[in-house]
């Protein structure tokens, strides 16, 4: 009888593909998985599963944890979930390429503590992440911010043709370091500044260099479907594989807009556009305070804008643009204060701004100007602008990925991030599947593993199948719960009894085993 590494024993096997769970045991050798059978099996380390669900690690395809998993690189919210793949580089933000450190820095709406900043482009980054020995694989993509940053500064104007050529030959570049995917977020800046010719020929070299495009659309709120149908009509010029951010409708009046998105969707998959999507299972957004105001306020970076907050006209200009939005597609008293750096509103995290601004005698524009004036313009915010009902919507869609769109890889921390870091893979096994049925767990498993797997072209990886990587979760899934809430995020996930990345066990009788064998996987 042949010896493994490495058995699982007892558990109900859920492959990825969706097929029924059946009760198997799992031989892994030399890191990857080497015999799936009824048994028994027998290996130098035994994990007992009894009663458990054993399923390919989970695979976040829309993460933020490139600015955090240096400092990180045990990644605890994530292990503690069974998530064993985070996807990085996403909604344009990207830490390469690098040709001004600084301005890199100020135009990124996250923060960087504990980056070291010693790489200028993908291969270097990828050789400071894989120092750091992390504990789950990453994915990276490169970012139009950085790209446009790195050719045109900060400017609010297009790019002349030869500007044009050397932001393609940067996306080009990354493509050949081991990227695996481009991402645009045209909802901040510098991503905002760009036209629609200036994405497409983007998008266009992406697809050549064999990069996934992911986007953050131009608009998620009343101009949702016009912003869909760019992203769609920008990857059919250009022959790209398409994956269409954390889709959502966000403002009261905008809510029910995603059946219609989703219809775009199907019918461009319809005409061969190889597209998807994916989600995650809250109903409020996280992001930074400064998506609320107009594009060409933002246009020079943070000094210019605090410059114009400090011009009595322009910034009175600034207020009556951001409250012209408030109501069909923001309600304020749902724009909470997350995180913001030291200052006078540093003790208001959980605030809405229009409860500060009650408190404080003016209405919700004013009140969001005065925070971010006084903060740098360094403001985090979530944004309970969302459905539940939408939530599920696009969550049931068969081309729909779970994702967290989430950065915060620590136990403990400052403010009040959102607990899509701590909890979204939880989450959906234990609220959209036991407790309100909105998928069966065949099909969140595969929506977790083998689909975004399938978008980044990773064919060993997002199933339990003999040859594939033994990346691997054990969980419960009567017990399975997320714990995190937006009142106290800083809370871990239960319920995963382990997780095994490359067959190395990093977590084991529910605690991590300060082992990691986490890697940067190249397109």
């Amino acid at each position: 009888m042949a010896r493994f590494d490495t058995v699982i024993t007892g558990g109900e096997v859920v492959d990825g593909t969706g097929a029924p769970r059946r009760r198997r045991d799992v031989g892994i050798t030399g890191g990857r998985i080497a015999e799936i059978s009824p048994g028994p099996l027998t290996g130098g380390t035994v994990v007992d599963a009894a009663g458990q669900v054993v399923a390919p690690g989970f695979i976040d395809l829309h993460s933020h944890a490139d600015y955090t998993l240096q400092a990180a690189p045990a990644a605890t919210t994530q292990i503690r979930q069974g998530v064993t793949t985070l996807i990085t580089g996403n909604c344009g933000h990207s830490p390469f390429p690098v040709r001004d450190v600084e301005l890199l820095r100020r135009a990124s709406i996250l923060g960087d503590a504990g980056m070291s900043w010693d790489w200028r482009d993908a291969a270097g980054f990828r050789r400071t992440l894989d120092g750091t020995a992390p504990a789950v694989n990453v994915g990276l993509q490169v970012g139009h911010h950085a790209v446009r940053l790195a050719v045109l500064g900060d400017a609010d104007r297009a790019p002349d043709a030869d500007e044009l050529a050397a932001m393609c030959a940067l996306v080009a570049e990354a493509g050949r370091q081991g990227a695996v995917g481009f991402s645009t977020g045209l909802i901040y800046a510098p991503g905002v500044f760009a036209d629609a010719a200036e994405v497409r020929a983007l998008v266009a070299t992406a697809a050549r260099a064999g990069l996934l495009y992911s986007t953050h659309v131009r608009d998620e709120s009343s101009g949702l479907l016009d912003a869909v149908r760019e992203a769609i009509e920008a990857a059919e010029a250009g022959g790209a594989r398409l994956e269409v951010s954390h889709l959502k409708a966000t403002g009261p009046g905008n809510h029910g807009a995603v059946v219609e998105a989703l219809a775009l969707i199907d019918a461009a998959r319809e005409r061969g556009l190889d597209v998807a999507a994916d989600v995650y299972p809250y109903a409020a957004s996280s992001t930074a305070l400064v998506s609320r105001l107009p594009s060409w306020a933002l246009a020079g970076g943070r000094a210019a804008l605090l410059a114009r907050l400090a011009d009595p006209a322009v910034r009175d200009r600034i207020a009556r643009e951001v409250r012209a939005s408030f109501g069909h597609d923001a309600d304020p008293e749902g724009i909470v204060l997350a995180d913001l750096p030291a200052g006078p509103y540093r003790g208001s995290t959980g605030r809405s701004i229009a409860d500060i601004g009650r408190a404080e005698g003016t209405d919700p524009a004013e009140a969001a100007l005065r925070v971010l004036a006084a903060h740098d313009a360094e403001v985090t915010i979530v944004h309970h602008g969302m459905s539940e009902a939408d939530v599920d919507t696009v969550l049931r869609h068969p081309e729909v990925s779970v994702a967290s769109d989430g950065w915060t890889l620590t136990e403990r921390g400052a403010g009040r991030p959102h607990p899509r870091s701590f909890g979204t893979f939880a989450r959906v096994l234990g609220r959209y599947v036991r407790e309100r049925g909105v998928l069966d767990l065949e099909e969140a498993v595969r929506k977790m593993t083998s689909l975004p797997a399938s978008r980044l072209r990773l064919a060993d990886r997002g199933v339990l199948a003999p040859g594939a990587v033994a990346d691997v979760v054990v969980f419960d899934p009567a017990t399975i719960v997320d714990r995190a809430t937006y009142e106290q995020p800083w809370q871990l996930a239960t319920g995963c009894t382990a997780v095994l990345v490359g067959g190395v066990p990093a977590l084991l009788a529910g605690e991590p085993t300060g082992r990691t064998a986490g890697r940067v996987l190249t397109g």
